[in-house]
């Protein structure tokens, strides 16, 4: 039987080989994973179709293949095995290459490190340098365990390499400053990011929106031993804004000559990992409170972070938020929609400004510069300016977002 590559999220074209979970030879049951793949959005693992013995792989890791890409060959067991000796020694011949390939792929791996980015934040954390981490896992895999027993031992056993040192080599190490291959997510962030901007007419709007009673509101709340994060009050505020302007959270259908409107906010937040930006979706932010909210982002951006999400968790959204804030990022930038969507709004850096207040005295105020794109073939700039301003109007006083949703 050949195992394929099949399509294992929505519209999935293309994915690439992370390592095998097997090897030549070894019996398998059926559902047992047998792969792991990097898709554009996250880490998935390809099962055995039925039990049988892996006769030979297809493609090598680090590979990115399409879908329908036979990737191995499954075999049912006990229906081809070697009848003498000399089938025995010809089977080995036939297994050696595949073995030869996994026995390359571990003496490399100091090059292509396999862990989750979990696994390497406890490593970084701790001063261990995980490209000398033997891994016990599989594929060679590091484990937290992995890890852990470094850290009680204090020391790690390095990965040796032979290395032929040709004037070539030398020369090369010397010039070349490496290489980052351009596949995987950071490939499929590409794709999508060309095709947004090569199809929809993006324009920026800037505002800035002073949280200083956000901030006290949010303290007061924690003395309470409720710890709300300031997302949480945006997306609320988001969800209100986008009830008042539902274009927002429409999708342009060029061919019907359309513009849909969600009736649902499916709100996307783009989370920073060590694999890339990945979006994973709040979904019915209208019908959640903002507890509800606060405790569904940090259970999204908790797998996000540990590239365990799955499909349905990153699929459906009608807009996007990004936070940059906490990073930097004082005057705000131009962020790309995450097409077919209409809009996006990104937050940054908030800092202390003195700002003119009524009666013309100078007061000190936190102030939070957002940026919001917008598809200029779905929306003006003045809806944009009137969107914005609703946003602002909520955030200055925070209450109100509870008495809109009385």
């Amino acid at each position: 039987m050949e195992v394929k590559l099949h399509d294992i999220g929505e519209g999935l074209t293309e994915a690439e080989i992370n390592c095998f979970l097997v090897k030549p030879g070894e019996a398998v049951k059926a559902d047992a994973p047998l792969v792991e793949v990097q898709t554009d959005k996250m880490t998935a693992e390809i099962p055995a179709p039925r039990a049988g013995i892996i006769k030979e792989f297809k493609v090598q890791p680090g590979e990115t293949v399409s879908v329908g890409t036979t990737i191995l060959i499954l075999e049912e067991e006990g229906q081809a095995g070697p009848e003498n000796e000399e089938e025995a020694i010809s089977m080995g011949a036939a297994f050696k290459p595949q073995q030869e390939l996994l026995h390359s792929f571990a003496a490399f791996k100091g090059k292509r490190v396999l862990a989750s980015p979990f696994t390497r934040k406890i490593a970084r954390e701790n001063g261990i340098d995980i490209d000398n981490v033997i891994g016990t896992g599989p594929a060679g895999r590091v484990m937290d365990e992995d890890i852990f027993k470094c850290m009680a031992s204090a020391q790690t056993k390095p990965v040796e390499l032979e290395i032929a040192f040709s004037p070539e080599h030398l020369e090369k190490t010397t010039t070349d400053k490496g290489i980052i291959p351009f596949r995987g997510r950071r490939k499929v962030i590409a794709k999508k990011m060309e095709k947004s901007l090569s199809t929809i007419p993006h324009c920026t709007h800037f505002e800035e929106v002073d949280v200083t009673e956000l901030i006290s509101f949010r303290k007061e709340l924690k003395s309470l031993n409720q710890n709300i994060s300031a997302t949480a009050f945006f997306l609320k505020a988001l969800s209100i804004c986008l009830n008042e302007f539902p274009v927002f959270n429409g999708e342009l259908h060029e061919a019907k000559e359309e513009i849909h409107l969600h009736s649902e906010h499916h709100i996307g937040m783009a989370v920073d990992t060590e694999e890339g930006l990945i979006v994973p979706v709040i979904k019915h932010v209208s019908n959640k409170s903002i507890r509800e909210i606060h405790a569904e982002m940090k259970r999204l951006t908790g797998k996000a972070i540990e590239n365990k999400l799955t499909e349905k968790e990153i699929a459906g959204g009608t807009f996007t938020i990004s936070n940059v804030g906490p990073l930097g990022g004082s005057f705000g930038a131009t962020p790309i929609i995450q097409h077919p969507q209409t809009a996006l709004v990104s937050f940054h850096k908030t800092k202390k400004m003195p700002v003119v207040a009524d009666g013309d005295q100078i007061v000190i105020r936190s102030i939070m510069n957002i940026s919001m794109s917008f598809d200029h073939r779905v929306a003006d700039g003045a809806t944009a300016v009137r969107f914005t301003n609703r946003f602002a109007e909520l955030i200055q006083n925070p209450k109100m977002i509870v008495l809109e949703l009385v």
